[in-house]
């Protein structure tokens, strides 16, 4: 559809532009018509208006072009060829009329103003016109004289050529005249302004757009300048009755005197310059004092007249400036009337006034420059200040030193000085992006030399390739005569260097190098800001041992990553990885141990993830990976790559009895959106949930979220709990939750002992230490005694202890924490035969209840040093967890706890 759209435009746009060619065309077939037959009245008028409107509308475009194309004056002389032939045959009847010659007069007025190609174009439709007519005009019968059409044509071809040639050489001609006349102005201008010192240096050593300011500070300088000295020899030839006053200013080689203003009605003076010995000149110049000279013949030559000399008297006076001779005040009159000391002194006063007037234009025009000045670098510090990145920082460098002076080649290198490397980073030229990304060591080139000296070279921004090494001999600039090399430093220390070139010579004078020095002052700032910023960025984002995500920017990430994946419709996974029984490597190789497997397994992760997964360090030793695009499957390959890698792994690390080698494990759990939940908190709980079930299984392990984990447990995993089953034909029971710190002892009324069935498998977890604290069983568990005795456990109070008859009694000790337990006889739990009823099972107490790690979704990371298992004492239920191998009665479950006491 948009090629079809694209194709009728284009379609639209060439019928357009090409309609008044076709409308010329068709024009000039009526007129062979017309010679071949007559056409009728009607149609002639309606062919006429269309030829006349068509020729105004075309005309009237032409003259209101600031630069017509050659298509639109093609256009218009095609249709001031057609309307000459439809008049010529209307008016003569044939092409051998007196009124032919009016085609010759077209053509050169096509050739005036149309381009070249326009006109030879013109003139060939005029020729192929005039043979189509002919033709139509025989075959009708008329008599024609074919031998005419040559010399018609001839002369088409040769008022054509003529006119161009001529008309075009004089409008060439008089353009190079203005040209050379606004150039002379413009020089005189720039002499004048160099002799009031409002230009220090020639113009063309500055930069286009230095170049551009002090043209125009020195314009409107001379012109305010000029006025003032009008004005004051006005009113000193008014006041003193004077013939002519005039101010001629001295050039910096001392050798000649120009006009700079005069006021004076004689016709005949000379415009000079003026040798500064001359006559009057050169008396006043010599002496350096006034000169008056009185009673003057007609036939004395003074040099500022042509010819006979009109004046009798001549007063010169020297314009001092800071006592050096600046010019000469030559004033006269035509009567012989010798100049008073009065009206000396008000000559003297008129010199002085000049020569301030001088001096106020000069500290006006340094003023205005500075303000230029000032303008530029307040642009460039606003816009170093607006960049907070180090690329940004340099563009906005470079920016500003192309509009403070004209740069073809720019660089900036920074410098590793723990390396003493330099590279460029960025480069701005033609034919200069290969020196992007080059690094080179500390040598004696000019980079190196500028950030040793802490001063820019070369001196003047002279450069000389030949003697002289920017970067390298193999890593150098294009050739240029001007190169400066300016360094960038920050309380003393370097930064690296900002490198300008020019095709200029002498294109870095002194004011412009002092304000490029300001400028890379400026620019090292904030290239400080910006690295400064990027590693405060770091510091708040990054884990500083891993150099992973931390908790914060993680959370942020995953904000986003699941909007995209609800707005999108994608699958999104969470994988929580821990490391199993890290708080024993702590303790026995050491923390210093410990951060080097905290950093192995970033580094795993890092190295497993894909660009657009997301990997932090939530706390400890627990890290949190997000996958975009992945479902359950995807995210347990991944999973089980990073759990094997770290298996195969062996860390080694400085312990403090010497040489470590270590190895660890890790257990991960797994979560995908939407099946585990729709928010962060809802994902991580139900990664945590699978991380806690690959702990419960024996770790080493990885387990993807499903609904049989949450609803297998009934409560989150923080509160649950799980008691041995017993048989279903035994009467049912209710436990009562002991006190926290109380331990049961059968009483000595009560000598039966409920033992767990052989075909009930009983799940023994090795306690923290030889005193076994009694942990609630979870709400919903009923403990079922034997068929033997259905009686109710009932707490003892939490200060009693009860004491068992020796022969009745047995208690269980409690292995060491990595000893495999066997289930003892339940001597802790002693069964009263209460009365044949069921109670219901009571909520154990707030204080017996063991606090589960926080989770992400509100708390804090877990401590590091805890491999992220449950407390010891309780677990959750294990109806979830994966198929474990069928065990013999008697043996005990190694994941279990042990029985604690009724």
């Amino acid at each position: 559809m948009a090629n079809l759209v694209l194709a009728v435009l284009t379609a639209r746009r060439i019928a357009r532009n090409a309609a008044p060619l076709a409308c010329a065309l068709a024009l000039g077939g009526l007129v062979v018509l017309d010679a071949a037959k007559r056409l009728p009245q009607v149609a002639a008028a309606a062919a006429l208006l269309v030829l006349v409107a068509a020729l105004v509308q075309r005309a009237w475009r032409r003259a209101a072009a600031i630069e017509a194309s050659a298509l639109l004056d093609l256009e218009v002389g095609a249709l001031l060829v057609v309307a000459t032939f439809a008049a010529v045959l209307r008016l003569d009847g044939s092409l051998d009329g007196d009124a032919h010659a009016a085609l010759y007069v077209v053509i050169a007025l096509v050739s005036a103003f149309a381009r070249p190609a326009a006109s030879l174009l013109v003139a060939i439709a005029a020729a192929a016109l005039e043979i189509a007519v002919r033709s139509a005009m025989a075959a009708r019968g008329a008599p024609i004289a074919w031998g005419a059409a040559a010399p018609h044509i001839g002369f088409m071809a040769v008022f054509s050529l003529l006119n161009a040639a001529v008309l075009r050489a004089e409008i060439s001609r008089v353009r190079k005249a203005s040209h050379t006349r606004l150039q002379a102005e413009i020089e005189r201008l720039r002499d004048d302004a160099r002799s009031y010192r409002l230009l220090s240096a020639p113009a063309q050593a500055r930069g286009v757009a230095q170049k551009g300011d002090d043209e125009r500070l020195a314009r409107s300088g001379v012109e305010e300048i000029h006025q003032s000295v009008l004005f004051a020899l006005r009113l000193l030839r008014e006041s003193l009755d004077l013939y002519t006053a005039m101010l001629l200013w001295q050039n910096d080689a001392g050798t000649h005197l120009r006009i700079s203003e005069l006021a004076s009605d004689a016709p005949n003076l000379s415009e000079g310059p003026f040798l500064s010995g001359d006559g009057v000149f050169g008396a006043a110049i010599t002496q350096r004092a006034p000169v008056v000279i009185g009673g003057l013949k007609p036939g004395y030559k003074i040099p500022y007249y042509v010819g006979p000399s009109p004046v009798r008297a001549v007063c010169a006076l020297p314009v001092f400036e800071h006592g050096k001779l600046r010019g000469v005040l030559v004033v006269d009159r035509v009567e012989d009337r010798p100049f008073s000391p009065r009206e000396l002194e008000l000559i003297d006063e008129a010199c002085r006034y000049a020569v301030r007037a001088i001096q106020n234009e000069r500290v006006f025009v340094q003023l205005e420059r500075a303000k230029v000045e000032q303008g530029k670098l307040y642009r460039a510090a606003e816009a170093l200040g607006a960049a907070t990145t180090e690329p940004g920082v340099i563009e906005a460098g470079v920016t500003s030193a192309r509009e403070i002076t004209s740069v073809d080649f720019a660089a900036v290198t920074l410098y590793d000085e723990a390396q003493k490397v330099h590279e460029i980073r960025a480069v701005s030229g033609d034919g200069v992006a290969e020196l992007t990304g080059q690094r080179f060591r500390h040598n004696a080139g000019l980079v190196s030399m500028v950030l040793q000296n802490r001063h820019p070279l070369p001196y003047r921004g002279e450069y000389d390739e030949k003697r002289q090494i920017v970067f390298t001999r193999r890593v150098t600039p294009p050739s240029m005569p001007s190169i400066i090399v300016l360094p960038l430093v920050v309380h003393d220390r370097p930064l690296g260097t900002l490198v300008l070139g020019s095709r200029r010579r002498a294109a870095f004078t002194d004011s412009v190098r002092s304000t490029l020095e300001v400028l890379a002052s400026h620019m090292a700032v904030s290239l400080s800001n910006a690295r400064m910023m990027r590693r405060l960025e770091e510091l708040a984002t990054m884990d500083g041992l891993t150099g992973l995500l931390n908790k914060r920017a993680m959370l942020e990430v995953a904000d986003q990553k699941i909007t995209a994946a609800r707005r999108f419709s994608r699958r999104l996974s969470v994988l929580v990885t821990d490391i199993d029984h890290f708080k024993k490597v702590n303790d026995t190789y050491g923390h210093d141990v410990g951060d080097v497997i905290i950093k192995g397994l970033g580094d795993v992760l890092r190295r497993a993830k894909r660009t657009t997964d997301a990997v932090a360090r939530f706390g400890g030793e627990e890290f949190v990976v997000i996958c975009e695009e992945t479902d359950a499957r995807g995210a347990m390959l991944l999973a089980e790559r990073v759990r094997e890698e770290l298996e195969r792994t062996t860390f080694h690390a400085a312990g403090s009895g010497g040489p470590v080698q270590c190895q660890v494990t890790c257990s991960i759990g797994i979560a995908t959106y939407p099946e585990a939940g729709s928010t962060w908190e809802e994902l991580f709980k139900a990664a945590d949930e699978s991380l806690y079930v690959s702990k419960r299984s024996g770790r080493n392990r990885s387990t993807a979220w499903s609904p049989a984990i949450r609803s297998g447990s009934g409560h989150p995993p923080a509160a649950e709990a799980t008691a041995p089953a017993m048989p279903a034909a035994e009467a049912s029971t209710t436990a009562r939750p002991p006190a926290a710190s109380t331990t049961a002892r059968p009483p000595a009324s009560a000598s039966t002992t409920a033992r767990p069935p052989a075909s009930a498998s009983t799940t023994v977890r090795p306690p923290a230490s030889a005193s076994t604290t009694a942990r609630p069983p979870a709400a919903s568990t009923t403990v079922r005694p034997p068929a033997s005795a259905s009686t109710t456990s009932r707490p003892p109070p939490a200060s009693t202890t009860v004491r068992p008859p020796a022969p009745a009694s047995t208690t269980s000790r409690p292995p060491p924490a990595s000893t495999t337990v066997r289930p003892p006889a339940p001597a802790s739990t002693t069964v009263r035969p209460p009365a044949p009823a069921s109670t219901t099972v009571r909520p154990p107490a707030p204080a017996s209840t063991p606090q589960r790690r926080p989770s992400a979704a509100g708390g804090g990371p877990a401590p590091a040093g805890h491999d992220g298992a449950p407390p010891g004492g309780k677990r959750a239920a294990t109806a979830s967890l994966s198929p474990t191998p069928a065990r013999t009665p008697g043996e005990v479950d190694p994941t279990s706890k042990p029985k604690t006491a009724a």
